[in-house]
């Protein structure tokens, strides 16, 4: 709720009240009195919004935006219009938060949303059938061709970032996804015995995969192409590319997974 602010007077009667007045007359010592009060409405404010978010933030990074629009209902609060100053105030702090996130992002809000659009009717869709839906049950459902909801997985899987220094739910709270990976200088001694015999099996296993198949692949890894520019080249669409990629890469597996098996 709005503090009141009282100042005696000098003959002793009782203090007058401020409660009802627009906070920018209220003086520097009551504005900053107010923005003391209130900072911990920016953090629960931030607290919330973080628990929601996809990605793991800097909850720092959401308070200091917060302040701001803290800074900002304070500055043109007018309590004459009957609310109460958190009810003004949390709608401006969490204006300003996520005008912050959105400044930072940089994935297409179009990309944002569809992502959302198709989560949604996939989680409707499981629930209806008891388990997960095909592309084409996506398609209908979405009213939406094939061919562009692959395109926008693809946008989706392209915008997915994230921080080495984001601490793992499944361990210690010390423990990041930095600390997970392995690191590439040290070669154990299975790796260097078992590098020429996968190096072998791979060798045969390319030389069995299609023309396109080999093509598509060689463009990625050794070219660095992307799946657009493959598309391009080939004069085919980007879906189609995805999916001679995937076909190629699960052969390889295969032939990888009898030799690891052994």
């Amino acid at each position: 709720m709005l503090a009141e602010i009282s100042i005696s007077s000098a003959n002793g009667r009782r203090p007058t009240q401020f409660a009802k007045r627009p906070m920018p007359s209220a003086g520097p010592a009551a504005r900053e009195a107010l923005l003391a009060q209130h900072l911990g409405l920016v953090h629960h404010v931030a607290r919330q919004l973080a628990n929601h978010l996809s990605t793991a933030v800097d909850l720092d990074e959401l308070v200091s935006a917060g302040s701001l629009g803290l800074i900002q209902a304070v500055d043109s609060f007018d309590s004459k219009r009957g609310l109460s100053f958190s009810t003004y105030a949390v709608p401006r702090i969490r204006g300003a938060i996520l005008d912050e996130l959105r400044k930072q992002d940089h994935v297409p809000r179009n990309v944002r949303r569809r992502t959302r659009d198709v989560s949604r009717a996939r989680d409707a869709l499981s629930g209806a059938l008891r388990r997960s839906p095909t592309i084409e049950e996506l398609s209908r459902h979405l009213q939406v061709p094939t061919d562009m909801l692959r395109r926008w997985e693809l946008d989706a899987e392209g915008a997915t970032m994230c921080s080495l220094d984001q601490p793992m739910r499944a361990a210690a709270e010390t423990a990041t996804l930095a600390d997970a990976m392995s690191d590439d200088r040290v070669v154990s001694p299975d790796d260097v015995l078992n590098h020429e015999q996968e190096v072998d099996v791979l060798r045969r296993a390319i030389a069995k995969l299609k023309e396109q198949e080999r093509t598509v692949l060689a463009l990625n890894f050794f070219e660095e192409l992307k799946l657009q520019e493959i598309a391009r080249v080939l004069g085919l669409s980007v879906c189609r590319i995805s999916q001679i990629r995937t076909a190629a890469l699960a052969k390889l597996r295969v032939a990888l997974s009898a030799l690891r098996a052994a």
